[in-house]
């Protein structure tokens, strides 16, 4: 039942403070479970809430645990132990669905399709699997108990955390010289990884390339601006256009132009980055995209970082592809459907 109660301020009355006061001060003295009042986090939903409020899904506002795994992600590099997890959202159970090779989950003995059931004392029930990352994860040189089952058996798997850089790009020479490129996000280690996988297909004779950007939901504006450099002629790579009409190019100078028989391969998740890519790409005609019209992801973000470790991520710019296109809620059109 609802009890009716006046109280505190009129409309219109006050500042922000004091009206965020009134209410602390009435949850205080009036909620039920009080012992389920954590102020420091409810401050912390409340400048989530402040900034969520302007509606546009990229522009957030992230606590310093946020920060440092958003900081983490970017970096393409944490201390973990080398390995791809992934969870049934029906049933939340967590398997095994890569293991690098090299890493200290591989060492330790790991295999794909291992069911992991608990890390170090605790068992997994039904806790995120973000959660449980941040299990896995740890210090540099302190070792982790990895528990999982495979072929009915239960194992014990000691690994010791390291250093490990994310596989952003897996890349293989198929029938007819063909060579393929995988890309699964736009991070700082993403460059060299697919300068490496060029190099290493050249060196196999490729005779034409696939680059594979499905499912990429994007990352890093300047990674995404070097990779094209090593395909691209010369002229534009992107432009961005901020608030005030500010405008900002980035250029190739056309040294590395790719040109073999080229496919960029997309779907409706490709995103961000992604976009860039295969925008500039179709733009210049050096090759043909091939799959579904991508998300229409055309606006930029850019991190303001707090003292107290928190930050900020905002929209500040569209951007535009070489010929002047913005994508924004259109998406990269194929050349060809699939």
């Amino acid at each position: 039942t609802f009890v009716p109660q006046l109280s505190g301020l009129a409309k219109g009355d006050g500042r922000v403070e004091d009206k965020l006061e009134l209410l602390r001060q009435m949850l205080s003295q009036n909620y039920l479970r009080e012992d389920e009042l954590d102020e420091a986090a409810m401050v912390e939903r409340a400048y989530a809430g402040y900034v969520d409020a302007l509606g546009d899904p990229y522009t957030a506002y992230y606590d310093e645990e946020q920060t440092q795994a958003m900081l983490e992600s970017f970096s393409g590099e944490y201390s973990g132990i080398g390995a791809g997890l992934n969870q049934n959202l029906e049933t939340r159970v967590i398997t095994i669905t890569k293991v690098y090779e090299g890493q200290p989950a591989d060492e330790a003995g790991m295999k794909v399709g291992d069911i992991l059931y608990k890390v170090d004392e605790r068992e997994i029930t039904d806790e995120d699997l973000s959660e449980v990352v941040t299990w896995v994860k740890g210090k540099e040189g302190t070792t982790v108990d990895l528990y999982v089952r495979r072929d009915g058996e239960e194992l014990k798997l000691t690994a010791t955390r390291r250093k490990v850089e994310v596989q952003t790009v897996e890349y293989e020479l198929k029938e007819d010289g063909i060579g393929y490129i995988l890309v699964t996000e736009f991070d700082s280690v993403t460059y060299e990884q697919f300068k490496n996988a060029l190099e290493a297909l050249e060196a196999q004779g490729m005779k034409g390339l696939v680059i594979d950007l499905r499912s990429n939901p994007g990352g890093s504006l300047d990674t995404v601006v070097d990779m094209l450099e090593l395909i691209l002629p010369k002229g534009r790579v992107v432009s961005m256009k901020d608030k005030d009409g500010r405008e900002t190019e980035y250029q190739c100078d056309g040294r590395h132009e790719f040109t073999k028989p080229l496919v960029v391969l997309v779907n409706e998740n490709s995103a961000s980055a992604s976009e860039i890519f295969a925008g500039a790409v179709k733009d210049y005609g050096i090759g043909k995209i091939v799959g579904m019209t991508t998300y229409g992801k055309g606006v930029v973000q850019k991190i303001f970082y707090l003292q107290d470790g928190s930050s900020i991520k905002i929209t500040i710019s569209e951007y535009f592809t070489p010929k002047g296109n913005s994508i924004d809620g259109i998406g990269v059109v194929p050349d060809v459907e699939v």
